[in-house]
């Protein structure tokens, strides 16, 4: 059978390698092998949805690597795996569409593109957790050298602030990684024995569940350890943004389902609550800091906040849950978030950028009427908007609307939470206002509405995101049939 997720997996690394065998090549070249081959790696993860994913692991390729520790290259799938694969190679695939205008050393920069999209989608296949690590960091330092190199004007310290929080708040995981080998038997480094037989028990496992949580909370990420997102968002050029948001941050939340939620039950059983109270706090946190904001690119940014601490209460509501049925419907919700979110927070983000290109502003008292002057653009802008605030329809409600309904039969209290969606609401509300209706003024009557490069990239985007809110059940439908056989 066709090795297709390797395939899919090392496409993008193949470009990287060809960009890199002709150091003479114009910038038009390198982003034809930028879309080319990301193009390819989106056509490799839509293969592999078709084969599908059942209730345990498939499409499992598996190759020997250190037989001496137990370690080997394996990889595949599951319900929960195979959506953000195919989430990621479609955010890399419309970033390097968006891209295309990029001039400034755009043969490094579209390998780097490429580099960060074989890491983040290894980091999604990979059943070795050792090789699960390696892809993990390798994502760091991609998403550096694409800051520091095409960033805003602060992007060096920014980068750098990025690198060291996430360089050191991934070591902890390494250390639970190493405390799950050396406590199976025999010693392995095979995910799928390490989750079949969880091997720590009492203090060990709650040991190696808090090392877990300080990496993937940093990731995700969520108070008091977030303070790296919004510089590295608001420096990083708009596709960066894209793919940090979209996908970076992905990798914690998926590490804490299958890491912490899978390996290590019983621990995270007794300290869901103070999971779930940290993720309540992280997004009313995320919704109020964001309202006080005037930038639009900070804006989104804190929203994301937001976001992932919904998608933190849901995986811990998960863990806690004594009815499996709540459990598995909030673990649901919060699959479906991280996919809606990649989506919908992408399509804000090209949209602040697309804005951003044309007034070199984003302060939003320096607009008005601009849905006279770029209707296109504004539409858009509203579309995502009404998304990430919650509208029934659009990608966001289905997921919040499972992780709350979930959550109501475990933790009532934190129904609180349900605060931030209507924040959220009044912050986009203001930004539409501000920015889009009233009067236009005369300064920018010259702006041009989206051109046909813009479109290509956004569309996919905007079309997913009301795809998923009417039709939940194309990706839930795949995400239940392993959710319902993780809880007891």
């Amino acid at each position: 059978m066709l090795p297709i997720v390797s395939i899919t997996l090392f496409l993008p690394l193949l470009g990287a390698a060809v960009l890199v065998a002709l150091p003479g090549v114009s910038a038009r070249i390198a982003h034809a092998i930028g879309v080319s081959f990301s193009g390819l790696a989106l056509l490799g993860a839509f293969w592999m949805w078709a084969r599908g994913a059942g209730e345990g692991f498939s499409q499992i390729e598996e190759v020997e690597w250190i037989p001496s520790l137990g370690a080997a290259y394996r990889v595949g799938v599951d319900g929960i795996s195979l959506p953000l694969v195919l989430m990621t190679a479609i955010l890399f695939f419309v970033s390097m569409v968006f891209s295309a205008g990029v001039r400034e050393r755009a043969r490094s920069y579209v390998a780097l593109f490429l580099l960060l999209e074989t890491a983040s989608i290894g980091v999604f296949v990979a059943l070795d957790a050792i090789l699960f690590y390696v892809f993990f960091e390798v994502t760091l330092v991609g998403m550096y050298f694409i800051i520091a190199g095409w960033g805003y004007e602060d992007r060096q310290r920014a980068a750098l602030t990025f690198f060291i929080y996430t360089l050191l708040g991934s070591l902890p995981l390494l250390l639970a990684i190493l405390a799950l080998y050396l406590g199976s038997d025999p010693n392995t480094f095979d995910m799928r024995e390490l989750i079949a037989s969880p091997p720590l028990t009492g203090l060990a496992a709650t040991l190696a569940l808090i090392a877990m949580l300080v990496t993937f909370f940093v990731k995700i990420p969520v108070i008091p350890v977030h303070t790296w997102l919004p510089a590295a968002h608001v420096e990083a050029p708009t596709a960066g943004s894209v793919i940090l948001a979209g996908v970076l941050l992905k990798l914690g939340t998926y590490g804490l389902v299958r890491f912490a939620l899978q390996m290590t039950p019983d621990a995270f059983r007794a300290l869901a609550p103070i999971v779930a109270g940290v993720a309540v706090v992280s997004a009313l946190y995320g919704a109020f800091v964001a309202l006080a904001q005037t930038d639009l690119k900070r804006m989104v940014a804190y929203t994301s906040v937001n976001h992932m601490g919904y998608l933190v209460l849901g995986v811990a509501v998960a863990a806690a849950a004594a009815d499996p049925n709540a459990g598995v419907l909030a673990l649901d919700g919060a699959v479906l978030q991280m996919v809606a979110h990649g989506f919908v927070t992408g399509a804000l983000f090209l949209l602040v950028g697309m804005l951003q290109d044309r007034a070199h502003t984003r302060e939003m008292g320096d607009f008005s009427g601009l849905l006279r002057i770029v209707p296109a653009l504004g539409w858009a802008f509203v579309l995502a908007a009404f998304a990430s605030l919650g509208l029934p329809g659009l990608a966001h409600f289905p997921a919040e609307f499972q992780i709350f309904l979930g959550a109501l039969g475990v933790y009532p209290a934190a129904v609180i939470a349900v605060l931030g969606i209507a924040v959220t609401a009044g912050l986009y509300l203001r930004a539409i206002q501000a920015v889009f209706l009233g009067e236009a003024r005369d300064e920018w009557t010259g702006l041009k509405d989206l051109g046909t490069r813009e479109l290509l990239s956004l569309v996919p985007l905007l079309a997913l995101t009301v795809l998923l809110g009417v039709a939940p059940f194309l990706v839930l439908d795949v995400v239940h049939a392993t959710t319902q056989g993780i809880l007891p």
